[in-house]
């Protein structure tokens, strides 16, 4: 069974699944119409909430654009490389590559979703300059499926919000340490469990596949590294764009303030420090400015599809949000659940609502108060209805575009190259998860 449906959805996925911005158009023709239906609001308003909240996600945008920037440029570095190259090499064949991704993209999408959804692609990509028999595509999806587990680690922004004093819903239900949330034993069961079965599946996978998609490790390197090499310093500015000493100054201005930042400060990871983290260290290793410039042009030109597809799930959610369908479908959930299946069906619609609210803080906002405000009428646990929409939010991303965008931009790969392995991914852990939630 598993053999057809991995056949059957890589099919369906690379015959019909459209490029990730068609499907960010088709998204917003399909919250337009069922608005106008389901709201009862006019055409005209439709376009309003629309345009209105286009340009909402303009700051996220641009932290997106910088994780793939500034993670690309860090792991071209030649110190960045040998890491990546020698943790490779546990990888013997083909399977333990596929085994080897997965975890390591699980664990650092678990500590930290940014530093996850980069680190995995380009472990992938490193993985397959070794062992250039492993089939590409299934490899980093492999590396994406990791980042299911975001939601549930230690940067999941809603265990982290409730766990905040004076968070937007504090008055409702107060302050819920991460002990009973990111800790909770229903939690720990779902990080186990995909810890141990994804690695598994995938490499499972490897063995239905049709066509083994094998990638030119050749065509793996960077364009301007030869370049690099033969820069010749004949004016004061070409010495300037090679002084090492201004990469060393600027640098280790960075790593000072990180160090004040975690050890003073008591600082945590999140999305700015991260790129701070990324961008710092490559302009460390990279040595010379002029060959950090040269990286930084390489990776600009993958940034395309964030650009300008951010913007459209901002207007999708504008759609959603000022219409009332997000909160609409929330309480159509409410309506059929009870006591028992509530945390199960609140995971079941943070799944859909994130379809077209791809924003795990985003989303919480909206639904959060909904889901949280009917847990405490049927007396169900507010720390398990938090989660539960945490990880809906988490799990339909295997199959929503949105997310996968950096990792196929450093992969030079379509979403159909991969959606039709993460459907898989998607089945199996919504299972998994379904269990966290109505056994514990």
């Amino acid at each position: 069974m598993l053999k057809s449906l991995t056949l059957f959805f890589d099919r369906i996925v690379q015959r019909y699944l459209p490029d990730p911005y068609l499907f960010a158009i088709i998204l917003t023709f399909i919250v337009f119409v069922a608005g106008i239906i389901t709201t009862g609001s006019t055409p005209i308003e439709m376009v309003q909430f629309w345009g209105t909240g286009f340009w909402d996600l303009l700051s996220f945008t641009m932290q997106m654009t910088l994780v793939l920037v500034t993670g690309y440029v860090l792991a071209s570095s030649p110190v960045f490389k040998s890491i990546l190259i020698s943790l490779a090499k546990i990888a013997r064949t083909p399977g333990q590559a596929i085994i080897l991704v997965t975890f390591i993209s699980s664990i650092a999408s678990w500590i930290n979703w940014g530093f996850g959804l980069v680190i995995g692609a380009l472990f992938a990509k490193q993985i397959a300059r070794v062992i250039p028999k492993v089939d590409y595509r299934l490899l980093i999806a492999s590396a994406y499926s990791g980042f299911l587990l975001w939601h549930g680690g230690l940067a999941g922004s809603v265990p982290l919000t409730v766990a905040t004093p004076e968070h937007f819903m504090e008055n409702m239900i107060g302050v819920i340490p991460t002990s009973q949330t990111i800790f909770a034993g229903f939690n720990l069961f779902i990080v186990v469990a995909l810890l141990i079965i994804l690695p598994l599946l995938n490499r499972l996978m490897s063995n239905y596949t049709e066509d083994h998609v094998y990638i030119d490790p050749t065509l793996l390197e960077n364009s301007k590294e030869a370049q690099a090499a033969t820069i010749e310093m004949n004016t004061p500015a070409d010495r300037l764009e090679n002084s090492k000493l201004i990469s060393f100054i600027i640098g280790t201005m960075g790593i000072i303030f990180l160090l004040y930042y975690f050890i003073a400060d008591g600082g945590s990871l999140n999305l700015n420090i991260v790129n701070f983290i990324f961008l710092f260290l490559g302009i460390l290793f990279h040595v010379t400015p002029r060959r950090f410039l040269n990286s930084v042009q390489d990776a600009v030109k993958n940034a395309g599809g964030i650009i300008i597809q951010f913007p459209f799930y901002a207007g999708i959610m504008g759609m959603m949000v000022a219409s009332g369908m997000a909160e609409k479908l929330s309480l159509f959930f409410v309506s059929i659940s009870n006591e028992m299946t509530f945390p199960f069906l609140t995971f079941i619609s943070a799944g859909i609502v994130n379809f077209f609210i791809p924003s795990g803080g985003g989303q919480f906002a909206i639904q959060g108060p909904i889901m949280l405000k009917a847990s405490l009428e049927l007396g169900v646990d507010t720390a398990k209805t938090a989660m539960a929409v945490a990880w809906g939010d988490s799990w339909t991303n295997m199959i929503q575009p949105f997310w996968a965008l950096p990792a196929l931009a450093i992969a030079g790969l379509r979403a159909r190259d991969i959606m039709g392995f993460c459907t898989m991914v998607l089945i199996v852990s919504g299972i998994i998860i379904s269990i966290g939630f109505l056994v514990f």
